[in-house]
């Protein structure tokens, strides 16, 4: 089974209008209400793939409600901890700029938290977790790296998507699949990145280190994917941008449910840069159709690493 697991879901309100004046009316010609949450994107994802998942995370109140209608009407599975906080509302908005305002995160009791740490604990050993996204601040720093160490004692396969001090923590953990961007991973070795052989070389420090594989989107650029054994480039497909929010949710959606299917490694990669491109040129997350009319643009090469770099 493949569980995702989001601390800090959210419902996002999307609002568009043709001009905004600050501190003036405004009138929203169109608007929109998703479930946010890198792990309920992955979920979501997932199940358009035909790959099912339960998600698991925090939840509260009446909006947590309305995350988990909504799930329920796309036939995902979820067993959230419950809390005692409403699950925030972030707000995009989408004018000449895009502007975002996001609601603040719920508060975590000890009780709630050991008790998504015993639902971890029950997993199996040909379960896999994808842990996604920020964490709570009342929560403890090192939570994925607690869970990670959770999922290495029961031999459960982890996938983390995350930046900043939570992937730092990762270096030297058994991870099944890591996924920073260019960005992320640069900070993680306090450089810039700016060519994929430069995301490989990097890319292979955590592989060296216990990650199994390791994707590295870099936007417009392409990705490129890194294991022991291979070094690969991927081009992406042409289209128009609309929305970069759960690309990159998009992109772990590809890969996982390519390799739970059966694919090659070299598929499930080809899956995942299309995934994450469909969902790029959508105005919400993609479907199969999206991502499968995109995989014939996609190209992956091997990248050429000389000695020294």
């Amino acid at each position: 089974m493949i569980y995702t697991c989001t601390l800090n879901p959210s419902i996002d309100y999307i609002m568009h209008v043709e001009e905004f004046h600050l501190g003036e009316l405004n009138r929203a010609h169109k608007t929109m209400y998703y479930p946010g949450g890198k792990g309920i994107n992955v979920s979501r994802v997932m199940e358009r793939l035909g790959v099912s998942t339960t998600a698991l995370g925090f939840i509260g109140q009446f909006t947590g409600k309305f995350i988990t209608d909504f799930l329920d009407r796309e036939n995902i599975q979820h067993s959230f901890v419950e809390t005692d906080d409403y699950t925030r509302i972030n707000v995009k908005l989408k004018s000449n700029q895009e502007s975002e305002i996001n609601g603040p995160g719920p508060v975590i009791t000890k009780e709630q938290k050991d008790q998504l740490f015993n639902q971890i604990r029950s997993l199996d050993p040909e379960d896999l977790l994808i842990l996604a996204g920020s964490v709570p601040s009342s929560l403890p720093k090192d939570f994925y790296s607690q869970v990670a160490d959770i999922c290495a004692s029961q031999q459960v396969s982890f996938v983390a998507d995350t930046s900043g001090d939570a992937l730092r923590q990762l270096i030297g953990k058994s991870i099944f699949l890591l996924k920073p961007n260019d960005h992320e991973l640069g900070e993680l070795f306090d450089t810039v990145i700016e060519t994929k052989e430069q995301a490989a070389h990097y890319a292979r420090k955590l592989v060296d280190q216990g990650t199994k594989h390791v994707v590295v989107s870099m936007g417009g650029k392409g990705a490129v994917y890194v294991s022991k054994e291979e070094k690969w480039f991927a081009n992406v497909p042409k289209g128009e941008v609309k929305n970069s929010v759960g690309a990159g949710d998009s992109v772990v959606s590809g890969f996982i449910a390519a390799i739970s299917s059966g694919s090659s490694i070299e598929e499930a990669f080809r899956s995942g840069v299309a995934t994450g491109s469909a969902t790029a040129f959508q105005d919400d997350l993609c479907q199969k159709e999206d991502a499968d009319s995109l995989k014939a643009q996609i190209e992956i090469s091997p990248i050429r690493i000389k000695e020294g770099q």
